[in-house]
């Protein structure tokens, strides 16, 4: 679909863009625009994190979101032009580790397939997190795609405003 961009930025090259998202969404069609940023947090299951590394698995990863993107334009319906993009290596406290933006005519639309395709990237995706502690220790957290939940159940909390897993 050539309104759907994405991509696995390597940190070590580059940082993920909010503006490069906001472009590519824009279009003199579209009325709404949402964004969802994900940044790396201080705190996390009661330890003081102070960063975290993200592997993936790139070929994989960018498929997942290319069939995100595919189910927000069934979801959601025409025009839609969505941006997925995740952070990959490591990465410190306030950088950004996932971009997702959608743009449509109207915003109910536009919250909608943000929200489905962050919920989707979350749950779905072949994303790994190893969290770095101020004591020096680090962990491998349990990335939501591990999540009991169905992908079913994913897009019906999507869907319906629920608020997901808390991980």
């Amino acid at each position: 679909m050539d309104d759907l961009h994405v991509a696995v930025v390597e940190r070590a090259e580059a940082a993920l863009d909010v503006a490069a998202a906001l472009d590519f969404v824009s279009d003199p069609r579209f009325g709404g625009i949402a964004v969802f940023v994900g940044k790396v947090r201080d705190f996390n299951v009661g330890r003081h994190v102070v960063g975290i590394s993200y592997d993936l698995f790139v070929p994989l990863a960018l498929r997942t979101f290319q069939a995100i993107g595919e189910r927000a334009r069934a979801e959601v319906g025409a025009p839609l032009k969505l941006y997925i993009a995740h952070a990959k290596g490591d990465l410190g406290l306030g950088d950004l580790a996932v971009v997702v933006a959608a743009g449509t005519p109207h915003r109910a639309e536009a919250f909608r397939a943000c929200r489905l395709a962050i919920e989707a990237v979350k749950h779905e995706a072949p994303i790994w997190k190893q969290e770095h502690y101020v004591d020096g220790d680090s962990a491998w957290s349990e990335g939501c795609s591990l999540c009991e939940a169905s992908a079913e159940e994913t897009h019906d909390t999507a869907r319906h405003g629920g608020h997901g897993h808390a991980h």
